[in-house]
C-alpha cells in the first residue's frame, strides 16, 4: 500500500522551511485563507498573510498565532509583488464578486505577482466545477484564472473545493444555514446526493501541496469529504443535536439568491465528482460530515440555532 501522501516530506520543501522561507496566504481572515494559515503554521512554515489593515482585530490574532501580517490588496499589483518577495509559496484565494471581471483580475494581479516573483508554488482555492463550462459566472471566473496560471506556466496547484459543511451553521437562509425553527432551506431535491467540504480540509490538503509538490505540482484536485442528501443532512443534525431539524426545499426567490447561484444549486445532480476514497487515501483524517459535526460543527449549528 502506498504510503498516505501527507506523511512525505521532500527535502526541498523541508528546506525551505527551515531556511524559514515562507508561504504567502490571501484571504486569511476568510475561512479558506485561514484555515490554510492555521495548518501551515502548525506545520512549521514561516507565513505571511496579506491584510487591508494589519492593526485590525483579525490581523492582530493572525499575528497573535504567529503569521507575519502584511498591507497588501489584490486591486493593487505592488502590493502583492512587495509581499510575494523572497517567498517560497503562495496560497491564493479570491472572493466571489458579481463582478466577474474584477474577480478574474485580481487573480491575474496574483498570477502576475506570483510569476514576476518566481515563486516556487502557487497553490490556488478555485471551485468544484469550474472547468466544466456551467456557464455559472463566479465558476467562470475561477476557470479563467485557472487558465491564465496555466498560461504563465507557473508551478501550480489547483484546489476546488465544493460545498462547505460550514454553510450550516451561518445565519441567512440564503447561505444554507438552519433557521430558528429547526428548518434547513434550500434548493436541492431533497433525496439529491450533495458533496460537502470541511474548510478545515481545505487547508490541510494546501499544505500537503507545499509539503510535497511532488505529488502536487500540475495537479487539479477536486475536493469533498463527503456526499449526503439534505434528508440525510438534516437527519444526522438532529441526532447529534437532540432536537429535530428537518429541511424543505424552496424556490430561489425564497432565499433571495441571484440567477447564478439558483443555476449553480439547481444544476447539482452529479456535477460534484470528487472522488473522495482517492482524497482520503492522500489525507487520511479527511472529516466525512459526522466527524465535522463531532469536531466544532454541532456547536456551531447549535449556537446559530440557540441565537
Amino acid at each position: 500500500m502506498t504510503t498516505p501522501v501527507e506523511h512525505s516530506l521532500p527535502s526541498s520543501s523541508t528546506a525551505a522551511r527551515r531556511a524559514g522561507k515562507p508561504v504567502l496566504v490571501t484571504g486569511a481572515t476568510g475561512r479558506q485563507g485561514g484555515a490554510t494559515a492555521a495548518r501551515l503554521l502548525a506545520d512549521g512554515w514561516s507565513v505571511r498573510v496579506l491584510v487591508r489593515d494589519p492593526a485590525a482585530t483579525a490581523a492582530c490574532g493572525l499575528a497573535a498565532a504567529g503569521a507575519e501580517p502584511l498591507r497588501g490588496d489584490l486591486d493593487d499589483p505592488g502590493s502583492l509583488k512587495a509581499a510575494m518577495a523572497g517567498a517560497h509559496g503562495v496560497f491564493a484565494v479570491t472572493p466571489d464578486d458579481p463582478d466577474s471581471g474584477r474577480e478574474i483580475q485580481r487573480g491575474r494581479h496574483l498570477a502576475d505577482a506570483a510569476a514576476a516573483a518566481g515563486v516556487a508554488h502557487l497553490v490556488f482555492a478555485s471551485v468544484g466545477g469550474a472547468e466544466r463550462g456551467t456557464g455559472i459566472s463566479y465558476w467562470e471566473s475561477k476557470w479563467a484564472i485557472e487558465q491564465h496560471i496555466a498560461a504563465l506556466g507557473l508551478p501550480a496547484t489547483i484546489l476546488r473545493p465544493v460545498r462547505f459543511m460550514e454553510n450550516h451553521a451561518i445565519p441567512g437562509v440564503g447561505l444554507g444555514g438552519i433557521s430558528a425553527d429547526g428548518v434547513l432551506r434550500h434548493l436541492f431535491a431533497p433525496d439529491m446526493p450533495v458533496q460537502l467540504v470541511a474548510v478545515s480540509d481545505i487547508g490541510a490538503f494546501a499544505a500537503l501541496a507545499f509539503a510535497d509538490p511532488t505529488a502536487y505540482l500540475g495537479q487539479a484536485l477536486e475536493l469533498a469529504g463527503d456526499e449526503l442528501t439534505p434528508e440525510a443532512t438534516v437527519r444526522l443534525i438532529s441526532r447529534r443535536l437532540g432536537r429535530q431539524i428537518t429541511y424543505q426545499q424552496v424556490a430561489g426567490e425564497e432565499l433571495n439568491l441571484s440567477e447564478d447561484a439558483v443555476r449553480a444549486f439547481t444544476v447539482q445532480r452529479g456535477l460534484w465528482r470528487a472522488d473522495i476514497p482517492a482524497l482520503r487515501h492522500r489525507h487520511p483524517g479527511l472529516q466525512d460530515f459526522p466527524s465535522w459535526l463531532d469536531q466544532g460543527g454541532a456547536e456551531a449549528i447549535a449556537t446559530l440555532l440557540d441565537g
